[in-house]
């Protein structure tokens, strides 16, 4: 193997290990408290409580699929509203999951095949399996969300050289209608590289675009079963942490529900601790973390969706992604 040529940092480069000295402290103390709190109950003893059995070798084809189904009408001139998942005694078969949103109001997950393969569908669950072209119907869906989640597919080296998933140029998130889902203060949360430039681009051009405010910065950070740091701290190539950055819609002042928030602070450099998956790129939930900012009854919606979770409306071209039939043990119940 060649040796790498050392050469020096460039400026994003530069940008960012000043970013890792400010916040260094914060992840290296908040992270050892929490471990050290997480090890007193019994948590990260270093035994993995994972499955011994390989991971599934599925692999997803959603996204071609979207691709191939921008050749068919568009849902609104098909059939408008939300089409329910199941008819009579749980059939599925009637179910068109291309651009239309589908909606599973059952107590109970149900499974649905589409082009060969079964997904499992949580019960009380929004989803829509579109590409970026095909988001119209979320947006017609009627209503606001106080919570917007998203985990964009941020361009960069690696992902390019892998080609384990598509990327989005940063300038085509401006194209998201954020404005017309996002209810006043919604909380919108996006996951964002180690990358200088991603992080500016989010907090200076995304969200004054959207006409959000960023409030916070929280930061999720990956450990071992026995509460190690994944990489080193101080690694120059991958960091253990990754961001999340936080904002709040505020509408126009012609709207009156926007002249008086109502919205709960957020508290500023939080740490979010957890052993990550072993499935790429598959981030924790965040349905608990956020309920003190937003509300028990808060409507809540994910972009850029891989898997869906229930009592939250989903959006991606991947968004049955981690719902295939593989990664579960399905029974069947006695209703």
């Amino acid at each position: 193997k060649r040796k790498r040529k050392h050469s020096q940092l460039n400026q994003g480069q530069v940008d960012f290990q000043a970013f890792h000295m400010k916040i260094r402290s914060v992840v290296l103390d908040g992270t050892k408290a929490l471990v050290d709190a997480a090890q007193a109950l019994g948590y990260l003893s270093g035994v993995s409580d994972a499955m011994e059995e390989p991971l599934p070798s599925h692999e997803c084809n959603l996204a071609a699929l979207c691709d191939m189904a921008k050749e068919f009408p568009l849902a609104e001139e098909r059939q408008e509203g939300v089409q329910p998942l199941t008819e009579g005694e749980g059939d599925t078969s009637h179910v068109d999951l291309f651009s239309r949103l589908t909606e599973n109001t059952g107590d109970w997950a149900s499974v649905v095949s589409l082009m060969g393969e079964e997904y499992v569908i949580p019960p009380n669950t929004t989803f829509l399996l579109s590409d970026f072209t095909r988001i119209q119907p979320l947006v017609d869906y009627g209503g606001r969300f106080d919570v917007i989640v998203m985990d964009p597919p941020w361009e960069n080296k690696s992902v390019k050289r892998s080609r384990r998933y598509s990327f989005l140029p940063s300038t085509q998130l401006k194209r998201l209608p954020v404005p017309l889902l996002a209810s006043p203060n919604c909380l919108v949360v996006t996951w964002v590289t180690n990358r200088s430039a991603h992080q500016r681009f989010v907090r200076h051009e995304l969200y004054p675009h959207w006409g959000v405010q960023v409030v916070a910065e929280w930061f999720w950070v990956k450990v071992t079963t026995s509460g190690q740091f994944v990489f080193p701290l101080d690694s120059p190539h991958k960091k253990p942490y990754e961001s999340l950055v936080l904002g709040r819609y505020r509408c126009s002042p012609e709207n009156l529900r926007c002249l008086e928030p109502s919205d709960v602070p957020v508290e500023d450099q939080r740490l979010l601790v957890s052993v990550p998956s072993a499935l790429h790129s598959q981030k924790p939930s965040l349905s608990d973390v956020l309920k003190p900012y937003i509300g028990a009854e808060a409507r809540c919606l994910e972009l850029f969706a891989r898997n869906l979770q229930p009592g939250w409306t989903s959006w991606g071209n991947e968004v049955l992604k981690f719902q295939h039939a593989s990664y579960f043990t399905v029974t069947q119940t006695d209703e």
